[in-house]
């Protein structure tokens, strides 16, 4: 088992994706409402080794001795990857090893006002920063950053880093009906799009329960709405989570175990990382086709959000 390096997972972005989480869970700088993770437990902008670097590369050594090429390394996981002081270095490590592998970078942006963050990723290919909200009070309802961190520099930030940055940006966008559908909210984010310059806008929309009670996911219809408002010829909608039958490394195996576990008792996503030894992200990718397949249901408790089977007689 691997603690650091996990996968690969199907990605509706990047296919079949080779994860790296280079942060403990959950170390960010956001605590967004919608996180599939769960909440923060540490909220924070502090740059450090959150996780040896060593330690990283043997299991990216050992993983490809042993398993076939993914489509793409991706630095990600459970928290703010560039929160890692040597996560740069680690692009370089993958980069010298693995060249013909493109290595993406999923981030919530927030750290991109910091010139040696957007120094250390130059080298990514892609980079995949996210923007939710262009207004303050959208983005505290959203992201709930860690203290310190405003709006205009977070977007200053993007534009920064378009400006010096040659490879390809893809822009996130997550439509949270009722924080930032409005269309004061929408013109604003056009505004910030107009001036970051992303390659491609990819909106999305919730797909499975947030952290927080009450979120519901924009149906394709509303999404489609949006784009069209926006009248941008780089906005793509996000498609749905891919099929089981359209993934070479879907196991049957984990998927039995999991509804075998959660038969028995209901759990968290953190339950059954630890039950399976495998990343909460592949849990989650797991998690998504069972739902698809609405043989669970999710259950909202004090602890957090639970996964319990679904009777046959339920709808």
């Amino acid at each position: 088992m691997t603690k650091h390096v996990f996968g690969p997972v199907p990605s509706r972005r990047l296919g079949i994706s080779l994860g790296v989480d280079l942060i403990p869970r959950k170390v960010c700088s956001f605590d967004c409402v919608y996180c599939e993770c769960g909440a923060t437990t540490k909220l924070t902008v502090e740059r450090k080794e959150y996780v040896p670097q060593k330690q990283i590369e043997a299991e990216l050594i050992s993983y490809f001795k042993n398993n076939a090429d993914p489509e793409y390394i991706t630095l990600s996981g459970s928290g703010e990857p560039t929160l890692n002081l040597h996560f740069g270095q680690i692009i370089r490590f993958i980069k010298r090893n693995w060249s013909h592998i493109p290595v993406a970078v999923l981030t919530n942006g927030s750290l991109l006002g910091n010139p040696e963050v957007r120094k250390e990723l130059m080298e990514a290919d892609p980079t995949l920063p996210s923007l939710d909200a262009a207004s303050q009070q959208a983005f505290i309802r959203i992201n709930k950053p860690a203290k310190g961190i405003n709006i205009q520099d977070y977007i200053q930030g993007l534009v920064d880093f378009r400006k010096e940055y040659r490879k390809e940006i893809w822009l996130e966008v997550l439509i949270l009906p009722g924080f930032n559908d409005s269309k004061k909210e929408l013109d604003l984010l056009k505004d910030a799009f107009q001036r970051i310059e992303p390659d491609i806008i990819q909106i999305n929309s919730l797909d499975r329960p947030g952290r927080v009670e009450g979120l519901r996911g924009s149906s394709h219809n509303e999404l489609l709405q949006i784009k069209e408002y926006w009248n941008l010829k780089n906005v793509q909608i996000i498609p749905a989570a891919v099929q089981r039958k359209q993934l070479s490394s879907y196991s049957p195996n984990i998927e039995e175990t999991i509804l075998g576990t959660i038969q028995r008792r209901p759990c968290t996503v953190q339950d059954l990382s630890t039950v399976l030894g495998i990343h909460v992200n592949e849990v989650n990718k797991y998690l998504a086709v069972l739902e698809g397949r609405k043989v669970i249901r999710s259950i909202r408790e004090t602890r957090g959000l639970f996964y319990a089977a679904k009777e046959q007689t339920e709808d």
